[in-house]
């Protein structure tokens, strides 16, 4: 990892926009890049096994709109995800509610977990206790300050499970500063971390390993400056 770029979260935002508006590269594109790649690393780790139980874990943002790619780049290699969407369906916006609407008309198994924070909780444990694998695409680089419920709870359900289930976090584990490598409260600790563009800042901090696991870089389909 130490070869490889290290950039902080300012660094990954201008490097989106670079991408978006200098090279004209559609933000979508970029989603759909990243997406596939986790897709790889998860389907290369589950390996021969039959049949297995994949929840993707999908908050309202960009990172969730990379879980939606994940889950329909592993029903072309013949896995079928569910799918948890921990938001209402209407705040799910732009380049996520594209790749979200195509998993609907796919027909995807997708639920909309609702209610207060202790339902929402107490559905994401009955799901989980089954997961066989758990992709992580709640929170992404732009979380800053303390993780909330239902999220924390949510979190710590993912976390619980680690004893059967491989956790695979999408570009950050939910929960850890990307820039500081610190928790912000409940924080995923995954099996491995598939990042996109560059190394996170907060990767390289001692404690930081325990929360990413192994940390496999994955492009977006421009090279980083």
């Amino acid at each position: 990892m130490s070869d490889e770029p290290v950039r902080t979260r300012t660094d990954i935002r201008a490097f989106d926009r670079y991408c978006i508006t200098e090279l004209g590269v559609p933000g979508i594109a970029l989603m759909e890049n990243a997406g596939r790649q986790v897709a790889e690393v998860v389907r290369e780790d589950i390996g021969l096994v039959e049949n297995p139980h994949v929840v993707v874990m999908a908050g309202k943002g960009n990172n969730g709109g990379d879980g939606f790619v994940v889950a329909r780049h592993l029903a072309m290699y013949g896995v079928q995800a569910k799918i948890l969407l921990i938001a209402p369906r209407d705040q799910v916006k732009g380049d996520a509610e594209v790749n979200l609407k195509i998993l609907e008309a796919m027909d995807a198994d997708i639920e909309v977990v609702a209610g207060d924070a202790e339902q929402i909780i107490v559905r994401c444990e009955q799901v989980l206790e089954v997961a066989d694998v758990i992709v992580d695409a709640l929170l992404g680089t732009g979380t800053v300050g303390e993780v909330g419920q239902p999220l924390a709870g949510i979190i710590e359900a993912i976390n619980a499970n680690r004893g059967h289930a491989d956790v695979f976090a999408v570009d950050v584990p939910s929960g850890l500063d990307c820039d500081t490598g610190r928790p912000l409260g409940p924080t995923v600790r995954a099996k491995a971390t598939i990042t996109m563009a560059a190394i996170k800042q907060g990767f390289s901090t001692p404690d930081a390993e325990q929360y990413t696991g192994r940390v496999v870089l994955a492009d977006i389909g421009v090279p980083m400056p």
